[in-house]
């Protein structure tokens, strides 16, 4: 069985479900490609003991551009809130408020941390910008040592699995640059706190109600999402492309209530062999997946050279572990930052915390515990998490919980790992990957780089832009490309 459309978007993370709308909306015929049974990727939401659940934590920034707020606004209505962040950060055993208020971190950090930001803000000059080199050579001369030996170097080595000194210096300036909680500095030198972090924008059903309606509305627009599709093989060809694609489980997003009516089932006629696999030919294909993954799919491949320097490029995995917990709200806080090496946990959430939603019940809460790991690990092998729960809550100086259960869900790629000498190794399989006709890839898998929601659509918008009557035009997706290498993490 063969198919054909003008565009083909593989994965339907915001990315690529942004792009799908777009391209939808100008008229042209778009199928994606999606192997999971749902969309949304790591910006899905779901459901855990009746409360709406994130894989972690997320929120739409207030850095997103008036253009893209406002078309998620145009989908999601008031059900898109704007709320005020409540967070807490745990720094030399005790916790202070994010936003960050420099008068209260004078008042909370130990005197002798504090004596040594002084210091290392009076021997600033010597130490030069901290520009290059390594993760931990880059903070030590912007920050200082004594910050990054409280609270940089701890936390390099639980998200990423790295000490300072083997991360990339790209690291600290995609991340640390954000503001965000890490920031702590900046906010006591100034003597003044960041406005911009103050606010995020939630929707009231969890962060994946901005999936699901992306999803929605390039359904409406004519797309056809296909769930539970797999590509297996991609074979460009003059003037098309030819993916082969394995069946899989589910329906896509028919033309029930709210799913618009453009999209094809997926449900299988009664004579089809549920094992064929299944011929699509498009004019343009937009990968959102891993460039990995994309470099073993795409036939012939690329130099065993530039695929051995593919296997390099590393993600660090997490397991996301949501306690249960009896008797209403846990805390007031939305979230918890835990950068010491007191905890493998990382960051707690309260989702309920980050909405008004009615639906959400009154008698329990949802914890999200964030546990970065390498997949196959020990923390990734773990079976029972309660102790966990219990132990990191203990050590962090933080309320019990009436553990009422516990729900698991493992994630093998989270954030891109820059490892010392990733860029050379990034550099030839992006090189590789621009060569391929009439195939673009971006999107956080699909540029190996971090990212927010805003950056992800923005992207799919500009890849779609960049698509043009007379075909694909070079210059302005290389324009849109230096954009995206400008993007920093806002936390």
């Amino acid at each position: 069985m063969g198919m054909s459309s003008d565009l083909v978007v593989m994965g339907a993370g915001p990315s690529g479900l942004a792009a799908a709308w777009r391209a939808a909306r100008r008229g042209l015929s778009v199928t994606v490609l999606e192997r999971a049974d749902h969309v949304g990727g790591l910006s899905a939401s779901f459901e855990v003991s009746g409360v709406r659940v994130d894989h972690g934590s997320h929120r739409l920034h207030p850095a997103t551009p008036p253009h893209l707020l406002a078309d998620l606004r145009g989908l999601l209505g008031d059900d898109l809130q704007r709320r005020s962040r409540n967070g807490r950060l745990r720094i030399a055993d005790r916790y202070v408020g994010f936003p960050l208020k420099p008068a209260e971190l004078a008042k909370r950090l130990p005197p002798g941390l504090l004596a040594g930001v002084a210091r290392d803000a009076l021997t600033a000059p010597l130490r030069g910008a901290g520009r290059g080199g390594t993760y931990a050579g880059a903070l030590r001369a912007s920050l200082g040592p004594a910050l990054y030996e409280a609270l940089y170097a701890p936390y390099a080595l639980k998200l990423w699995g790295l000490p300072g000194e083997e991360i990339d210096g790209d690291q600290a300036r995609r991340r640390v640059t954000a503001d965000s909680p890490w920031k702590i500095v900046r906010r006591i030198l100034r003597g003044r706190s960041s406005g911009q972090g103050k606010i995020f924008y939630y929707p009231r059903r969890g962060f994946g109600q901005i999936a699901d309606a992306l999803a929605d509305a390039a359904a409406a627009a004519g797309a056809d999402i296909r769930l539970g599709t797999a590509c297996t093989r991609i074979e460009p060809a003059a003037g098309a492309v030819v993916l082969h694609t394995s069946p899989g489980p589910g329906p896509g997003r028919g033309s029930g209530p709210g799913a618009g009516g453009g999209a094809v089932s997926r449900d299988p006629a009664p004579d089809a062999d549920p094992t064929a696999e299944a011929r699509l030919t498009a004019g343009h294909v937009f990968s959102t997946i891993p460039m990995p993954a994309l470099a073993r799919l795409v036939e012939p491949g690329p130099a065993p050279e530039v695929a051995e320097a593919a296997g390099r490029l590393r993600f660090r995995a997490m397991v996301l572990v949501y306690a249960v917990h009896e008797g209403g709200r846990w805390t007031p806080f939305d979230a918890h930052y835990l950068p010491g090496p007191e905890t493998p946990v990382t960051r707690i959430s309260e989702p309920a915390n980050y909405r008004t939603s009615a639906d959400d019940p009154g008698d329990r809460t949802v914890l999200c515990f964030e546990i970065p790991c390498a997949a196959g690990d020990e923390i990734w092998a773990t079976g029972d998490f309660s102790g966990v729960v219990h132990e990191t809550l203990a050590r962090s100086g933080l309320p019990p919980v009436d553990l009422a259960g516990v729900v698991v869900r493992r994630v093998p790629y989270v954030y891109p790992i820059y490892a010392t000498g990733y860029a050379e190794h990034l550099a030839g399989l992006d090189a590789w990957a621009g060569t391929i006709p009439d195939v673009t890839t971006f999107g956080r898998l699909g540029l190996f780089a971090h990212d927010n929601t805003h950056h992800a659509m923005a992207m799919g918008y500009d890849a779609v832009d960049s698509l043009t009557e007379t075909g694909w035009d070079g210059s302005a997706w290389r324009a849109a490309r230096g954009r995206f290498a400008g993007h920093v993490v806002e936390d």
